[in-house]
């Protein structure tokens, strides 16, 4: 997969796990796209390491998406367990 098109899937799979799990986090474009990308390196490495799944390099692989959702939606959590649900009102 290029750049661009870890880019995309981390954008894409970030934006997924916000709306997954509502809440005040950090980032705008940027952030979102940051956590997705994040996210889908997590993701692969838990599947590999502890599902016994093949880290594949297709971008319209399921699995693929599914684990860069799902490692978007971890780091997520653990924003929030780390630093709280929301962020500080002005």
């Amino acid at each position: 997969m290029t750049i661009i098109g870890w880019i995309i899937l981390g954008l894409v799979a970030g934006v997924i796990a916000k709306i997954l799990l509502p809440g005040r986090d950090p980032g705008g474009l940027v952030g979102t796209t940051l956590i997705g990308i994040v996210g889908a390196f997590l993701g692969g490495w838990i599947s590999s390491r502890f599902l016994d799944r093949e880290i594949t390099k297709d971008f319209f692989d399921p699995s693929t998406w599914v684990a860069a959702i799902g490692g978007s939606l971890v780091l997520l959590i653990a924003y929030r367990l780390l630093f709280g649900d929301s962020r500080e009102r002005h």
